[in-house]
């Protein structure tokens, strides 16, 4: 029998949100979906002025594979939404604390690397085509058996051939601890524990599956869709069109509207409430038969919902660990700037030292590791052909206040700090720049604690079956497409959380 059509708001329009919608009006759902910002894209906006063309939000076209996946379900070819460039070298790599090796490419090809990695320490790269087995067999399996399910119970995710795959893939060991296994050099750990940072969590907590991350960079190679990232927002919009979803921005939703539910003893045991229709801080009353939150977790629960229909209570978030949140630079120069490729890591001397700046005593980094990246580089179209597209990032904790002296300070140290590790004069040719701190990530998308990376950090006890279950537990026809749920982070993702989400809908 054929399911009937529902009308199905989305509440954000990040990747996840933008996913989910494709996804269930391929059901010939009538989606619709609201967006508080004047762009599509959530956190992926965009800001354009002066021939300059700046993403706000990811930089790092990582997991193809996920991306051609989606499209294929739709039975499109990616490569007629985006025009992608593959990055060689994948990167550069500044080490503060290395004199005779202060500054290595890394290219897509291990064997370019050879030499390069043997001067770090000899027989490395050995090691690294045997790590690189290990990783590659734990992506397979966990994109194909941990991230792309719903679990109902902690007795779907711990199944005997689960928990056998699991064992195999180090789920109870630490990255750190398994990385320490193949590399001794301090320069070789941080090539392959670099990632870490953007799941939000310390090395030595982050369970060792997460090793899949280096045979995404060796593996996979990094790429880069031409005008940025938000071209995927704009690939996945134009989808969605096709698809006969809707779009509206400047559209913020200020209330979820439930009604209780059936209250018969026999049926005591089902959801309090359900959805009925949302409201928006316009006063407009949508009537709706089910949601799908792509809004941050913390505001869809305790600004949306009212007390008795939130499933994640400030109890829940106090047990809970935050991952971190980005000091981010975004800075247009007049001139054009050596020593830099499309994506730069700059590596302090002391990791341990920055790693408890960051997640245990929350105080700013005070000889920070950090992100450049540099599209101009790879594409005409982001700066004018003498100008530099400049995006620093800082990996800096969640909650943590600044007045404008203090922000002004930091974002000098960190311009210093470029200035000396490249050689080369920034602050004379910056024509314009904006920081984003956690303070503006709360205010821009309502991001709990600031936070700019993942919601809930990558630790054993928040990872796959662990984290947040994306169906609410108060509200019938309620659903979440977030980061913070299951499978987590990155954009591709997030893409895949949109689906899982949309299949729960279907089961309404």
């Amino acid at each position: 029998m054929q399911k009937s059509t529902k009308n199905i708001a989305i509440i954000g329009s990040g990747f996840g949100g933008l996913s989910a919608a494709c996804y269930l009006a391929q059901q010939w759902h009538q989606v619709t979906v609201y967006e508080k910002n004047e762009q599509l894209g959530g956190r992926a906006s965009v800001k354009r002025a002066e021939g300059y063309t700046r993403d706000m939000g990811p930089s790092r076209y990582l997991m193809p594979d996920l991306f051609e996946e989606f499209f294929a379900d739709f039975g499109k070819n990616i490569h007629d939404y985006l025009d992608l460039t593959q990055l060689d070298p994948s990167y550069k790599i500044y080490y503060k604390d290395n004199p005779t090796h202060p500054m290595i490419d890394v290219s897509a090809d291990i064997e370019t690397n050879r030499e390069t990695f043997e001067s770090l320490e000899p027989g490395s790269t050995d090691k690294l085509y045997k790590y690189l087995e290990k990783s590659k067999y734990t992506y397979e399996i966990g994109m194909s058996q941990f991230a792309t399910r719903n679990y109902d119970n902690i007795w779907d995710f711990f199944r005997r051939d689960m928990a056998i795959k699991g064992a195999q893939m180090k789920i109870f060991s630490s990255i750190q601890t398994y990385v320490k296994k193949y590399f001794a050099s301090d320069e070789m750990q941080k090539i392959i524990q670099y990632p870490m940072v953007f799941l939000g969590s310390p090395t030595d907590k982050t369970p060792a599956l997460y090793n899949l991350m280096t045979y995404v960079d060796f593996g996979m190679w990094v790429w880069y869709p031409q005008w940025g990232m938000w071209s995927l927002v704009q690939a996945l919009v134009d989808l969605g069109t096709e698809l006969w979803v809707t779009y509206r921005t400047d559209s913020e939703v200020s209330q979820i509207i439930t009604t209780p539910a059936a209250t018969k003893w026999r049926q005591l045991w089902k959801k309090k409430s359900k959805v009925t229709a949302l409201q928006l801080s316009s006063w407009e009353i949508v009537q709706i038969d089910a949601i799908v939150s792509n809004a941050d977790m913390h505001w869809t629960e305790t600004q949306l919902l009212d007390i008795p229909d939130q499933t994640y209570n400030e109890a829940y978030r106090d047990k809970h660990v935050l991952a971190p949140s980005g000091f981010c630079m975004y800075v247009w120069l007049d001139r054009k700037i050596e020593g830099l490729e499309h994506h730069t890591l700059i590596f302090s001397e002391d990791r341990e030292k920055g790693n408890k700046e960051i997640f245990s005593t929350k105080t700013y980094p005070t000889d920070p590791s950090y992100y450049i990246c540099c599209p101009s580089k790879t594409d005409p179209n982001v700066a004018p052909e003498w100008g530099e597209n400049l995006f620093f990032l800082v990996p800096f904790p969640s909650r943590i206040q600044m007045d404008d002296n203090a922000k002004q300070a930091y974002r000098d140290k960190i311009i210093a700090d470029a200035q000396q590790v490249l050689w080369q004069q920034l602050e004379w040719h910056i024509v314009h720049e904006e920081i984003f701190w956690p303070d503006e990530f709360n205010k821009r998308y309502h991001a709990y604690g600031g936070n700019a990376l993942s919601g809930w950090a990558h630790l054993f006890r928040q990872t796959a079956i662990f984290r947040p279950h994306n169906v609410s537990k108060k509200v019938d026809g309620l659903y979440y497409a977030w980061w913070y749920t299951n499978p987590g982070i990155w954009v591709p993702i997030c893409i895949i959380s949109g689906k899982l989400a949309s299949e729960r809908v279907e089961l309404l």
